[in-house]
C-alpha cells in the first residue's frame, strides 16, 4: 500500500515549503494516527513495510524524515533501518522508530546503527510534533 498525503501538485506553488515525512507500519491504525497529526504540516508518503519504503526510495524519492515501526513484515525495522545507514545516498536521513517493545532500553542495546529517536507506542503526539520540528529544523 503507498499513500501520498497532501502531496503538492508539479505545478503548484503552495505547499512546496512542506516536508515530506515517510511513514512505515503495518498497524492501519497507527498510519492513520500519524496521517492525523501530521497532515496538516507535513507531505506524507505512506507504506505498509520496509520492503515497500526501499522500494519507493530506490526509485529516486527523498524524504525529509522518517518514522518507521521495528516490527513489521517482510523488512522489518532494524533491517530498513541498516539498510539506510550503510547506504551513501540516504544516510543522513532523520529517522524516528517506534516500537512496542516492553524494553526499550534492551533494544537500543541491540540496534547496530544510529537513528534519531526511539519512541514507544502508543506515543505522545505532541513529543513526537516537537521531536519532527527539532529534527526538520
Amino acid at each position: 500500500m503507498k499513500i501520498y498525503v497532501n502531496m503538492p501538485s508539479p505545478n503548484s506553488r503552495t505547499n512546496r515549503d512542506k516536508k515530506l515525512i515517510l511513514l512505515v507500519d503495518d498497524e492501519i491504525t497507527v498510519l492513520k494516527l500519524l496521517e492525523f497529526i501530521l497532515k496538516k504540516d507535513y507531505h506524507l508518503v505512506i507504506h505498509n513495510n520496509g520492503l515497500e519504503a526501499i522500494s519507493w526510495m530506490d526509485e529516486g524519492n527523498m524524504p525529509d524524515l522518517i518514522i518507521s515501526d521495528l516490527e513489521m513484515p517482510y523488512v522489518d525495522g532494524l533491517d530498513f533501518v541498516r539498510s539506510l545507514k550503510t547506504s551513501g545516498y540516504y544516510r543522513d536521513i532523520p529517522i524516528i522508530l517506534l516500537s512496542a517493545a516492553y524494553s526499550l532500553e534492551d533494544l537500543v542495546q541491540k540496534l547496530p546503527y544510529n537513528f534519531d529517536l526511539l519512541m514507544p507506542k502508543p506515543f505522545n503526539p505532541t513529543k513526537l510534533k516537537d521531536t519532527i520540528q527539532n529534527l526538520l529544523s
